[in-house]
């Protein structure tokens, strides 16, 4: 069980290092250098069939940004976070999900909602998954 952790915790690190790094990197183009390693709607690579239940869903209402993503939830197979993240990489909020819990959805209240951010779903099976939410 601690080698799981060490291996969760490392996991959300290079997850977080990635999107600090500069997130607009991370979205699907010619010269994609995450490829591979991070995942859109439009650039799904070897997960091109996980899409659906893969890729985050944002929506804004008022103060409150919704992220969700139509995964099951399952011991061996579950998302495991989801982030929100500025343009400029500043982690705007974060709820990590458990095997028990229903469903991957999150709620964060924000003072001041970007026009546009990132919003992440991490699966344990199907590495991370951004989505750019604009309004």
């Amino acid at each position: 069980m601690i080698n799981r952790r060490y291996f969760l915790k490392g996991s959300f690190l290079a997850a977080a290092g990635l999107a600090v790094i500069n997130p607009s990197k991370m979205l699907a183009s010619d010269n994609n250098k995450f490829s591979g390693v991070v995942y859109t709607k439009d650039d799904a690579g070897k997960w091109s069939k996980k899409v659906k239940s893969h890729a985050p869903i944002a929506t804004v209402e008022g103060n409150k940004v919704t992220v969700k993503t139509t995964h099951g939830m399952s011991e061996k197979h579950y998302i495991v976070r989801h982030t929100i993240v500025g343009k400029d990489g500043a982690v705007l909020g974060e709820k990590t999900f458990y095997p028990k819990d229903e469903k991957a959805v999150s709620v964060f209240e924000l003072e001041n909602i970007p026009k546009s951010f990132y919003a992440t779903s991490f699966c344990n099976l199907h590495d991370l998954w951004v989505s750019e939410y604009s309004s």
